[in-house]
């Protein structure tokens, strides 16, 4: 892994693609272990999930429903503090356990959202899974069930995460440089 620059940014290797999967290994157990006699609907965050979200369904080891909801709260290398709902939820979620799955949870903004959202359909319950997990940032007192890696408060990019759109292809996550 070598330093790259996305448009005007530079940003430095810091979880590498090994890294990543062997801990998404990791969390699928806790969740098969967890979840597997359930009702289960994944839905995963767009944009950002969506690497996230293929690896760990490769893992999960019982029959279950996954979907997609679409949620913007960023504008350039800082959360924009305000949430709008771009694609909604199609499937019927009454009775089942929801997982949300997250690329990475910072102020917890965008999650309360989604719950507020979610709680609305009647789920039997909501759990939460993000690779990554901003802890310093971190402002909810929602429980995240399932953490790939806690991280410091710095602006990260690759494995899905993105700046201004750009550098969601990178197979290793990075962080700014500069």
């Amino acid at each position: 892994m070598n330093t790259i620059q996305v448009l005007n940014k530079k940003f430095k290797p810091y979880i590498s693609h090994d890294e990543i999967q062997a801990r998404i290994c990791t969390l699928a157990e806790q969740i098969n272990t967890d979840l597997s006699p359930k009702d289960v609907i994944f839905v995963g965050i767009l944009n950002g999930s969506f690497m996230f979200v293929s690896d760990l369904m490769k893992h999960i080891n019982f029959p279950c429903l996954i979907t997609f909801l679409k949620l913007a709260s960023y504008q350039g290398t800082t959360s924009s503090g305000n949430v709008k709902r771009l694609i909604g939820l199609n499937e019927d979620i009454a009775g089942k356990t929801v997982v949300v799955i997250e690329d990475i949870i910072d102020t917890g903004i965008t999650l309360k959202q989604i719950q507020k959202q979610l709680v609305g359909y009647e789920p039997d319950e909501i759990k939460y899974a993000s690779l990554l997990l901003k802890p310093d940032a971190y402002k909810e007192d929602i429980i995240i069930d399932y953490v790939g890696f806690k991280v410091p408060n710095d602006f990260i990019i690759g494995y899905g995460l993105d700046y201004n759109g750009y550098g969601r292809n990178y197979r290793d996550i990075y962080v700014i440089a500069e």
